[in-house]
């Protein structure tokens, strides 16, 4: 029988995943059962992304496809932050779906589960109350994390405070509501008994953690907690900081506590003051510089990334060059770029002078042509390191692995000739730099012979 299995389907970022997780976790303790066809379970659900353009049309493409597909004794949900936004609005776009839960009380749903299955329905349900939760291992015994091998996402926040023109998360997520400290170190004991060997924190902002709780610069006592909790774990990861926000004591315990790798990732958005002030992002450049440099003396190793949004409403030539400027001044080891996407609902949709696509375009491509020579630069710099290599897969007589200075998914790889062991730490020789990736092979450490008198 196929009446409790369910086909979850998560779209987007990894806070998305680790909300996917945590509802496949719920559902399976109620007796659900995961499929991975759609055709085989009664419960469809999507996980749905709504942060960017592109990213709403594949969720909507996607629940087309399986509302299409469905037979009438399949249940389609949609999840995410789409649902949250769009509410019945993403019905009218995806006829055929049955119910509607969003961000703020994704974990509700069994209980919305149960109720759609209950009886027939002749409209959809919706689930989209206002108050938002962050759910720990206090209630229903749920993971907040997402395992993938050897590493996991751990959400210690969720939502968002700050404001800025052009981001649609706090009316997807609400203000930010921090975990509880206590309930954050039990999961990275659990994760680490496990056998986890990176945790990899996230939140829209990682140095706003605590606030909500009267925590002051709360992020480096929980991550000295961390280490102190789980010293099995190797890596101990941040994404993301929020520029203005990274403090004196937080680059302190970074440089000081060896599980935390030296790796940043500050999205700083734009490197002109203009931009930022229209962006309403912090647009004291001169704190850039100092704190990259301290983050730098403090960690000579450190991999420092950044994001970059090109094309912004009024974005003038002398303004994007104020950018490629910076980019080039700093020298980031890693450096994502979006083209500015027009987000209803936001300030910045209402801003006139919205550039033309091509504009956009021929500015990314710029910015990325000049930053493609600054990795190349960055990663031959590591050319003779030995560096230890996470590794997480094989294929054609390779092996493929990540060192501290890339995070998954989104950084580069090492490839390596031959085998070495899943989810183990391998001592690897770096031998070639590519523009974002790296070779090598596995350092063999020489026993020590001992010379008897």
């Amino acid at each position: 029988m196929k009446s409790k299995k369910y086909f979850l389907l998560s779209l987007g970022c990894s806070k998305n995943s680790v909300d996917s997780e945590s509802m496949a976790q719920l559902l399976n303790t109620a007796g659900y059962v995961p499929v991975i066809e759609p055709d085989d379970a009664s419960i469809l659900i999507v996980n749905t992304c709504g942060f960017i353009g592109p990213s709403r049309a594949e969720s909507i493409r996607s629940l087309r496809e399986l509302a299409e597909a469905k037979s009438k004794k399949q249940t389609l949900i949609a999840a995410g932050c789409l649902s949250q936004i769009w509410g019945p609005k993403l019905v009218e776009a995806v006829p055929g779906i049955d119910g509607v839960i969003g961000t703020r009380r994704w974990m509700d749903i069994v209980e919305f589960t149960a109720k759609l299955r209950a009886h027939k329905h002749p409209e959809p349900l919706y689930h989209l109350p206002e108050e938002a939760k962050v759910v720990g291992t206090d209630e229903h015994g749920v993971l907040r994390a997402s395992v993938a091998g050897a590493s996991a996402y751990i959400k210690i926040a969720d939502g968002c405070r700050r404001l800025c023109a052009f981001c649609s998360i706090p009316r997807i997520k609400g203000t930010a509501v921090s975990r509880p400290p206590e309930a954050v170190i039990r999961e990275a004991r659990a994760l680490a008994d496990r056998g986890v060997r990176e945790i990899i924190l996230i939140a829209q902002d990682l140095t706003d953690y605590g606030h909500d709780l009267g925590l002051h610069d709360g992020l480096p006592s929980l991550l000295n907690s961390i280490g102190e909790a789980a010293p099995e774990l190797k890596w101990i990861r941040l994404m993301y900081a929020y520029p203005g926000a990274v403090s004196d004591r937080l680059i302190e315990v970074m440089a000081t506590q060896p599980q935390i790798t030296h790796y940043v990732d500050i999205p700083l958005q734009h490197g002109h003051p203009d931009v930022l002030k229209a962006m309403r992002r912090p647009a004291n450049i001169d704190w850039v510089y100092r704190t990259l440099e301290k983050i730098r003396t403090a960690m000579p190793d450190v991999a420092i990334r950044t994001t970059f949004i090109v094309g912004y409403p009024g974005e003038t030539e002398e303004q994007f060059e104020g950018l490629l400027n910076f980019v080039r001044d700093l020298q980031f080891d890693r450096v994502g770029a979006f083209q500015y996407s027009f987000e209803p609902g936001t300030p910045s949709a209402d801003l006139e002078d919205q550039l033309p696509d091509e504009v956009k375009q021929e500015r990314y491509e710029r910015l990325m042509e000049m930053q493609q020579s600054i990795s190349l630069k960055r990663n031959q710099a590591q050319v003779g390191r030995t560096l230890d290599v996470l590794i997480e897969g094989h294929g054609d007589g390779l092996t493929l692995g990540r060192t501290y200075r890339d995070a998954p998914e989104i950084d580069g790889l090492v490839i390596i000739e031959g085998t070495a062991p899943i989810g183990e730490f391998v001592p690897v020789k770096i031998d070639g730099a590519m523009t974002y990736d790296l070779s090598g092979h596995v350092q063999v450490v020489e026993p020590q012979i001992i010379h008897l008198q």
